[in-house]
């Protein structure tokens, strides 16, 4: 009843009534709005009296603050927040921002904080208004002022930015631009013990940094150092949870990456990985994943990797070995990836493999061959990948066993295994002819291939089945090779992988398949004409797009496929002699030598 007669008598009295009559109808509903909020904002929003808050908003009056307390009470709830925009409110609270006021401030900063709250229009209206500008002037105005009231202020603003730019990446735009990260990361600095605004902070934080162009901006700030000040004295899960939001977007800016190693985070991190390890509770493990995730992040950057291999001597490149070994798969998993990114140079490729890292990653490898998990068995692979990159590291790794290791996931059914594992072979065997001919005369291997190299659905194993099946060939130079390729039906592959949209492929396919012509063409002979070899030849030639090695590989394989009846038969019917003297004259010397000689052969042949 009382609200009801206080609703009504503000309607009637709100134009000419006394300060006093007014105060008591505000303190009337700011009571039944504490009691139940939500009954009374409907009665609020029916009465029409939102209309009337809007002439009440003045700088003079005393009530102006109690009005932006009802109206925060009632922008609490979602249903109310659009229509406090179509009342009209949001021009006259935003002009409230340029008062003295302390309490008209706060009051005012919580009411169009929650008008934002996930309210599109509520944000609209403010931006129009221009008030995110005012509300960034107040924070670098307020920013040094450390007594209660301020902090208070601070923090409101800060939340009201927060909710006024969530999940709007052109309001985080437009706050960047203002200049806004400075600001808060000096704040977090100086209000450090303030957990309210501090917490305020790195909401605000996290979401400016998925933007690229903040982390820009926080390059060139001390948010590294400030943050990891913050984690070093966190105790609580929560706290620790918030940072950690924070710390993962901005680490993967590389230069940001560095100041977060040189400001000590991954001192904390291997900290929390050792107190949690063993732990089976729910926060500990979430923890354990975080910081080795974050670990493996900053690993990423050269720099900050480099900093941090300290010539493979580092105290963290050795605790990162230990992960390895360990019963978490969590662990092992971070482990396996860190060295991946450790071995992202020749040198500390040769460094690693020389102190023994290959059969702890074997090792590992075991450990999931049965269990099967694949995270962990891409990680590992990955590692070896890269490891097996710098030449001298090839024979080792072989004579170490890691190609049988490597084989006995042929049967994985998961494709981002089986793509590590082709690099991993690939790699390998790279100039290394003994280990391609074993591999090349492995009829398991070889099949698996053929059937990965039909692998539509994922471009990436398809890719790399034909790179290898090519390599083994390339490598090997064996006959025995090339005829259990021919077998297993592999030829048709390297003619289609002629015809990849990708130079490098094209040419190991046409090299391929001109050491097949030269070796064993007779054997080949059929699978060639089937896969219409000749007319892809005759294709690439014509193109003025082909490369230069495209086209000098193509002539090679053609005078390699006249040694054969019927393929000489196919060339002849195609008019090659025509596309080839038109190379005679090509801009690039090799093409139109081999040009010249390709013509001869034909001419000959005819």
């Amino acid at each position: 009843d009382n609200l009801s007669e206080a609703l009504k008598k503000l309607k009637i009295t709100s134009t000419d009534s006394t300060a006093d009559s007014l105060e008591g109808c505000l303190d009337c509903l700011l009571q039944a709005l504490a009691q139940n909020n939500m009954e009374t904002s409907e009665k609020i929003q029916k009465s029409g009296v939102l209309q009337v808050f809007a002439s009440l908003l003045t700088p003079q009056s005393s009530c102006t603050a109690k009005v932006a307390n009802i109206i925060a009470e009632v922008a609490r709830n979602e249903f109310m927040r659009n229509p406090c925009v179509d009342a009209g409110l949001i021009p006259p609270l935003v002009q409230l921002l340029n008062c003295k006021d302390q309490e008209v401030l706060l009051q005012t900063g919580r009411a169009l904080g929650n008008i934002c709250y996930d309210s599109h229009e509520g944000r609209n209206a403010v931006d129009h208004a221009g008030g995110a500008h005012i509300v960034v002037d107040h924070l670098r105005s307020l920013c040094s002022k450390t007594d209660p009231a301020s902090e208070k202020l601070l923090t409101v603003f800060c939340g009201m930015l927060m909710n006024y730019s969530n999940e709007n990446d052109t309001l985080q735009s437009q706050l960047i631009n203002m200049g806004v990260i400075p600001t808060l990361v000096k704040l977090l600095g100086i209000h450090c013990q303030n957990a309210a605004l501090t917490e305020m902070c790195l909401v605000a934080f996290g979401n400016l940094a998925e933007l690229e162009s903040s982390k820009e901006q926080f390059a060139y700030t001390n948010i590294a150092e400030e943050l990891v000040k913050l984690f070093k004295k966190q105790i609580e899960h929560d706290k620790k949870e918030m940072i950690f939001e924070v710390l993962a977007p901005l680490a993967e800016n590389d230069v940001i990456k560095l100041q977060l190693v040189e400001a000590g985070l991954v001192e904390c991190l291997l900290e929390i990985v050792q107190k949690t390890v063993d732990s089976d509770k729910e926060d500990d493990i979430a923890e354990l994943k975080t910081a080795s995730d974050l670990m493996v992040l900053l690993l990423l950057g050269d720099e900050s990797m480099q900093k941090l291999f300290e010539g493979g001597k580092g105290n963290v490149f050795q605790r990162v070995l230990s992960w390895i070994p360990s019963n978490s798969h969590q662990l092992q998993l971070a482990g396996a990836l860190a060295i991946a990114n450790f071995a992202r140079n020749d040198g500390n490729c040769i460094h690693m493999v020389d102190n023994g890292i290959v059969q702890k990653l074997m090792d590992l490898l075991d450990r999931h061959v049965e269990d099967g998990n694949v995270t962990v068995q891409h990680a590992a692979l990955s590692a070896l990948r890269n490891l097996a990159i710098p030449v001298v590291n090839k024979a080792k790794m072989l004579s170490a066993g890691v190609a049988e290791a490597v084989l006995k996931f042929l049967r994985s059914e998961m494709p981002p295994v089986q793509f590590k594992l082709l690099g991993t072979l690939r790699m390998l065997i790279d100039a290394q002819a003994e280990a391609a001919e074993q591999l090349g005369k492995n009829v398991k291997l070889v099949e698996r291939l053929v059937e990965w190299c039909e692998a539509k659905d994922h471009a990436g194993v398809m890719g790399e089945s034909n790179r290898l099946l090519s390599a083994l060939i390339r490598h090997s130079k064996s006959k025995d090779v090339i005829r259990t390729i021919v077998q297993s039906g592999g030829i048709k592959h390297l003619v289609t992988m002629a015809t990849s949209e990708h130079v490098i492929m094209q040419n190991e396919a046409l090299v391929a398949l001109a050491l097949i012509a030269a070796l064993e063409l007779v054997t080949a002979e059929k699978d060639l004409e089937n896969a219409q070899l000749v007319q892809i030849l005759h294709r690439l030639l014509s193109d003025d797009r082909s490369a230069p090695e495209i086209k000098y590989n193509s002539m090679v394989l053609i005078c390699a496929l006249i040694g054969s009846e019927p393929l000489q038969k196919e060339v002849q019917s195609m008019a090659f002699l025509e596309v080839i003297s038109k190379l005679r004259s090509h801009e690039n010397k090799t093409v139109a030598q081999q040009a010249s000689l390709t013509e001869q052969r034909l001419a000959v042949e005819s």
